[in-house]
């Protein structure tokens, strides 16, 4: 009965965000004031009614109820109640319902902090958002119905994909799905402000900060995405420009663009045409992803779904909302002001450049994404685009972006002087030198880009500060120093927290690219082989049965080269049910840096080949993506991009009241 109410809850959704597409559309252009009412109320309801039916598949999922197809494809009655849960979003049907549910709770937050909205913007907004909503339930009824029953139920499930059994699942999508979903949001606001004629810095205002928390979450899933490929595959890498890592990267790098843009609007009036074309560019990079990872095109251990009818549905509401969008663009094209002129050399011109080479970047990992699926469409030979394209292509490009990216925040608006904000930056780019010198000197000079690497990171990490710095004049002495540091507003200490935390993620990819080391052997019990000054020495190897799975446990005792001593066990495991086997890393963290062991299957002589990893300063990469959310959550935290800030005329008025 659960699951044909949650099914049933769909069906109601679907019919609410039919009436939310039209009536606010309608009343804004009528100015029915009811009409444009009545998207608040079907916005929130719609977000209960996709709750509750979210709630309702968790409930067949933890009680096992394998009469639905989703729950036997995707669960086990042995499974940890944890991965019970987490198997609701494992499979496309159920992450098909979180990303509608994300979808729908972003509308509810417009409806409900977005009172300050003009009426007929905020119609239009929450109208625009349920015509994505309209699709995306469709979608999920007519191909994807993760409440599909079995005409004769089995006493148990297939279980959840092995890979997929661990934390990281119930963190990583989540937290990438909010991130991309929230996009929808901007590209709501763009089509909503075409439609209504109001692009202008105002607009700019109101979507700066849904645009930075959808950002916010992207960083965080992409980071927790890319240390779950890095522990639990084995594979001992944190990237593999694999295409659907590439998919969830394009609309970071458009909605940082984005980010960037929307300021400049807000502040200058300018880069209006830039700023409503990244919101379309970010969410359809966003839709693109969802189509490689539901649509079957490739193959990946990210992919959701092989089933090409649900990529043609996919493919059809890529191009509707897209060639729509697009569409609208060119019919208010004419109508857009230039505004605010301002010189190459100023803060316009820096954002400006930071957005040519992000969208640069971005059409490159576009490229080599798509190419191959291409070719392969039109008859051509199957080919793969790795790691060298990309490192050749995109690596270049964001050089010199991030030797800029220090000068931005010093640059003054309009018209600005380059000499005097590289004379703020004196110290950064000292202490950049000295670590290009610094890391030649200990490799005798023979890792020439390493130190240059290195150097660019310090360049980042020091420079980020320099505006904070400037603005509260921290060395010119006096006791209001830090006084002056508590009164900068939040907004400028989350950008100088991101730019560090781009830095520092800088810093531990080309630590850990130049520095890394890997040893490979093969190792009876008894055998040692040693990496970094690091022994590793095979114990034994002992069997461990667990829930829904069966182990050998490689027992290793590790003499790191102080003397101290550490056990490390690393393991394969083996998954009953499904009969599939997977690789269980041991990592040891040491500092920053972290020792990776991971072993291949045991050999009749008792043999087994083990690989050790040195990964130095590893965990500054996924350390720095954490200080750039912490960064856009102190940048959220600012007053001035409070996203339910009450309006001016109001407190205006309760201010007068108050004096009287």
């Amino acid at each position: 009965m659960i699951v044909e109410l949650g099914h049933y809850f769909l069906v109601l959704a679907l019919a609410l965000a039919i009436v939310q597409s039209v009536l606010p559309v309608v009343g804004a252009r009528i100015g029915h004031a009811g009409y444009m009412r009545s998207a608040d109320w079907t916005s929130v309801m719609s977000a209960l009614l996709v709750a509750g039916s979210f709630a309702a598949l968790t409930y067949a999922y933890v009680n096992s109820d394998f009469s639905v197809a989703n729950v036997w494809q995707n669960s086990h009655s042995r499974q940890p109640l944890l991965y019970k849960y987490t198997s609701v979003w494992g499979n496309h049907e159920g992450s098909l319902l979180l990303w509608i549910l994300i979808l729908a709770l972003f509308a509810a937050l417009v409806a409900v902090f977005g009172r300050n909205l003009p009426a007929d913007l905020r119609a239009n907004v929450l109208g625009v958002q349920a015509w994505i909503m309209v699709a995306f339930l469709l979608f999920a009824l007519f191909t994807s119905n993760p409440f599909e029953r079995l005409d004769e139920p089995p006493l148990e499930g297939r279980d959840l994909n092995p890979i997929l059994q661990d934390i990281g699942l119930a963190i990583h999508p989540p937290l990438l799905y909010v991130g991309y979903v929230g996009f929808s949001i901007t590209f709501a606001f763009a089509a909503a402000a075409m439609i209504c004629g109001r692009i202008d810095a105002a607009w700019a205002r109101w979507v700066r900060p849904w645009t930075l928390l959808a950002w916010v979450f992207l960083t965080a899933g992409i980071s927790m995405g890319s240390y779950w490929a890095y522990y639990e595959l084995g594979w001992g890498g944190w990237w593999f420009w694999d295409p659907v890592e590439n998919a969830s990267f394009m609309p970071w790098l458009a909605g940082t663009a984005l980010l960037h843009s929307a300021l400049v609007m807000e502040k200058r009036e300018a880069l209006r045409i830039w700023t409503v074309l990244l919101a379309i560019l970010t969410f359809s990079m966003s839709l693109l992803g969802t189509f490689l990872v539901r649509s079957g095109v490739l193959t990946s251990v990210h992919a959701f779904a092989t089933d090409p009818s649900r990529g043609v549905f996919i493919l059809a509401i890529l191009t509707v909302f897209i060639g729509g969008s697009l569409a609208l663009f060119a019919a208010r094209a004419g109508t857009l002001r230039q505004g605010g002129l301002f010189a190459p050399i100023s803060r316009e011109g820096a954002l400006v450049f930071n957005n040519l080479f992000l969208t640069t970047a971005m059409a490159t990992v576009l490229i080599g994404t798509l190419y191959p699926l291409i070719l392969e469409a039109f008859g051509g030979a199957k080919i793969s685009v790795g790691p060298p394209f990309f490192n050749l292509t995109f690596g270049p490009l964001m050089v010199p972006l991030l030797l800029a990216v220090p000068f931005g925040p010093l640059l003054s608006w309009k018209r600005a002087d380059l000499l005097a904000a590289l004379s703020r930056l004196y110290f950064a780019l000292g202490a950049a030198f000295v670590a290009v010198l610094t890391v030649l000197g200990l490799t005798a000079g023979g890792e020439v880009a390493a130190a240059l690497g290195i150097g660019l990171a310090v360049w980042l990490m020091i420079g980020a500060f320099a505006e904070v710095i400037t603005r509260s004049r921290a060395f010119s002495g006096g006791g209001s120093t830090l006084r002056r540091l508590a009164g900068l507003p939040g907004s400028m200490w989350g950008t100088a927290l991101a730019h560090f935390g781009l830095g520092v993620t800088l810093l531990g990819i080309v630590a850990v690219s130049a520095f890394e080391r890997e040893a490979i052997d093969n190792l009876t019990p008894g055998g040692s082989m040693t990496i970094a000054d690091y022994q590793i020495e095979l114990v034994r190897v002992g069997p461990v049965r667990g829930p829904n799975y069966v182990e050998d446990v490689v027992h290793f005792q590790v003499t790191g080269p102080s003397g101290n001593r550490f056990a490390m066990a690393p393991s394969k495991r083996v998954y009953t049910a499904r009969t599939m086997t997977t690789t269980e890393a041991a990592i040891r963290t040491i500092g920053f840096s972290q020792l990776y062991l991971s072993v291949g299957d045991i050999n009749a002589d008792g043999s087994l080949v083990v690989r050790a990893w040195w990964k130095y300063q590893v965990i500054l990469i996924w350390l720095g993506t954490l200080v750039m959310v912490a960064g856009g959550c102190v940048s959220l935290a600012d007053r001035r991009l409070r996203v339910g800030a009450p309006r001016p005329a109001r407190t205006r008025g309760k201010r007068e009241l108050a004096n009287a």
